[in-house]
């Protein structure tokens, strides 16, 4: 009822303790308490209230962190740091993983470029296998994997005692991803290594270079390094016309995907040349010998041998001084097989022809010196008798009758002048007169005073034989059908007739007796030429040549011999000339080598091996000469 008194009553135990005065009984009566309710229509106490959980609000976090009121600054600044902080932290150790952990790309990569590449397979023209790559393997280490470094450095050279430990050590500790230990190893020693388990050591098959014929055709094989790069001769010549540049560009190149390459040697040929060279070199206790052969028509190498020469397997000899190659790169004065460009010169330029005569009778003054014949004749000599006594004052005079200008524009013409280049990439290029003088021409024209490669003269002679046809020799094999006539004429077809007769004549009553095999028509000519030493002529030191075609009428091959120093022997009067030895050498070569080239011997000479000599009035060329001089 409205503004009546309620009354509540509740009842509760009093808590321990608080029990007023009197102590507390177990199970004691519940006291009951009485309020006085207030009336009705009278206002509560109020109750205290509650805080309200506020929602997130973005807005506020986002004011919070950005807004500019000053109270924020502090807290802001330590926001920042703390995440750039810990972003360079992460930075920092991404990078340390990336630079401790092995990347197998990367490794991979490297490998893949310290890897030998494949190369060709160098045939003879024949087909006879000279170089060829095998595969090997080969024992490599990741440094960075390698826990015990001491240890790995123990157990690998126990296995490969060649190896020097204090050099694998410091590989192992290089700060690489990949470090040869050992190139080339053998299976028995990859299995022994591969037992030990090292981490961060592992194998990789390349490319070895072999040479199945050993020091054979070395100085025109060249040789490669142990990444199988081309280091010298036709190894080299093929990395410079393009094979590097296509494994530096990264294509997978196979022995299989390359043709094979064909050289211009024939192996039967050059292994002859190599075995009487070194019997001449005993024989004549020479300091170098060298001789080649070259298909006058094609201009194609068909042997050549250096000695002293090499093992392209393991090239160390190559680094001596007198392992050069004798044919390209030492340069040499020819003697007297000069003369037959001399000669030639001569019936070119018009100022003589086969039946002009030469008063050779007394020495030609030089300046200061005289110039001498070896075999003083005293009377004037034919252009013939010129070759054949090898007279040093005819050939002089017949170059000061053609002029020193139109001289030096004769052997210019002739590739006597400029550097010869083959494929070969050592070659050298021709010793000069500081100043070519009258003196100059009358030395040169009997082989003295300009110094050329032995193969630089023999193309010249080549030319001379040929038709007149200046053909740049090769150590390629030319394809079939290649055309003689391509090349630059250097001469008119009578002076090169006259050339192979006046050769021939040599070879019946001249200085080429002892190359004069029978049933070949031989034609050649010697070459004796002091050395200088000490910036003087030696008169007991000699280089000598000896050049030979065969068959003079219809010329297929040039051979040539060279000896650096040879002595004389005992049987042949001491005498050290180049008939005794590097025609000895030639006359051996002939018998023996073009039967296995194709030439058999003809039981019957031709009767008329010069028919346009005879045409233009020198039939004397085609009878056969009654006597002649004797060797030199």
């Amino acid at each position: 009822m409205l503004g009546a008194t309620a009354r509540i009553e509740t009842e509760f135990e009093p808590a321990h303790g608080e029990m007023g005065l009197g102590e507390p009984g177990v199970g004691a009566p519940a006291q009951t308490a009485r309020f006085d309710a207030p009336p009705a229509f009278a206002p509560e106490s109020p109750r205290p209230a509650r805080p309200a959980r506020r929602r997130f609000s973005l807005k506020r976090a986002v004011f919070a962190i950005f807004g500019t009121h000053l109270s924020k600054s502090g807290f802001r600044i330590r926001l920042a740091a703390l995440l750039f902080g810990g972003l360079f932290l992460l930075f920092i150790g991404r990078l340390a993983y990336l630079g401790t952990k092995p990347n197998p790309d990367s490794l991979r990569r490297e490998a893949s470029q310290a890897v030998s590449a494949a190369r060709p397979e160098i045939v003879d023209r024949n087909g006879q296998l000279l170089a060829m790559d095998v595969k090997v393997m080969s024992v490599f280490a990741d440094p960075r994997e390698i826990i015990d470094k001491d240890e790995a450095t123990e157990e690998i050279t126990a296995i490969l005692p060649d190896l020097n430990a204090h050099d694998l050590r410091a590989r192992l500790g290089a700060k690489k991803g990949f470090v040869w230990i050992k190139r080339d190893i053998s299976p028995s020693q990859q299995q022994a290594i591969f037992r030990l388990g090292l981490p961060g050591v592992g194998f990789l098959p390349e490319n070895k270079r072999v040479y199945p014929n050993g020091p054979l055709a070395a100085h025109v094989l060249g040789f490669t390094n142990p990444d199988n790069q081309g280091i010298a001769g036709i190894e080299k010549y093929l990395d410079g016309q393009g094979l590097s540049d296509l494994h530096d560009a990264g294509f997978k190149l196979t022995q299989e995907s390359l043709a094979p390459v064909a050289l211009s040697l024939d192996m039967r040929a050059t292994h002859a040349v190599r075995d009487e060279l070194v019997q001449a070199m005993q024989r004549f206790s020479a300091r170098a010998a060298a001789a080649a052969i070259i298909d006058v028509n094609t201009g194609e190498v068909v042997a050549a041998e250096s000695l002293p020469d090499y093992d392209p397997a393991n090239p160390v000899d190559a680094l001596k001084p007198d392992a050069i190659n004798q044919l390209t790169v030492g340069v040499h004065e020819m003697g007297s097989t000069f003369k037959a460009l001399t000669l030639a010169m001569a019936l070119e330029s018009g100022k003589a022809t086969l039946n002009t005569r030469v008063d050779v009778s007394n020495p030609l003054r030089a300046g200061h010196n005289y110039i001498h014949d070896f075999e003083p004749q005293h009377r004037p000599l034919s252009l013939p008798e010129i070759f054949t006594y090898s007279s040093n004052i005819g050939s002089a005079k017949l170059a000061l009758a053609v002029g020193v200008e139109n001289h030096q524009a004769f052997l210019r013409k002739m590739g006597e002048l400029t550097r010869m280049r083959t494929e070969l990439p050592e070659n050298s290029a021709p010793i000069l007169p500081r100043r070519w003088s009258e003196i100059s021409t009358m030395t040169i024209a009997f082989g003295h005073g300009l110094a050329v490669a032995p193969l630089q003269a023999m193309m010249a002679v080549a030319a001379l034989v040929n038709g007149g046809y200046l053909i740049t020799p090769t150590f390629l094999k030319r394809p079939d059908g290649f055309d003689k006539t391509s090349a630059p004429q250097v001469v008119k077809p009578s002076t090169s007739e006259s050339l192979r007769y006046i050769l021939r004549l040599n070879a019946i009553v001249g200085t080429a007796k002892k190359a004069n095999i029978p049933g070949y028509f031989v034609g050649g000519k010697t070459g004796t030429a002091e050395k200088v030493v000490a910036g003087h002529y030696s008169k007991h030191k000699v280089f000598t040549t000896f050049m030979a075609i065969l068959p003079a009428d219809k010329p297929r091959y040039l051979f040539m011999t060279v000896m650096d120093e040879p002595k004389g022997l005992k049987e042949d009067g001491f005498w050290d000339t180049a008939a005794y030895n590097s025609g000895y050498v030639t006359g051996r070569l002939i018998e023996r080598v073009t039967p296995l080239l194709g030439l058999a011997p003809r039981l019957d000479l031709p009767t008329e091996p010069f028919p346009l000599l005879a045409r233009m009035g020198y039939g004397f060329a085609n009878a056969p000469p009654i006597t002649g001089p004797g060797d030199h």
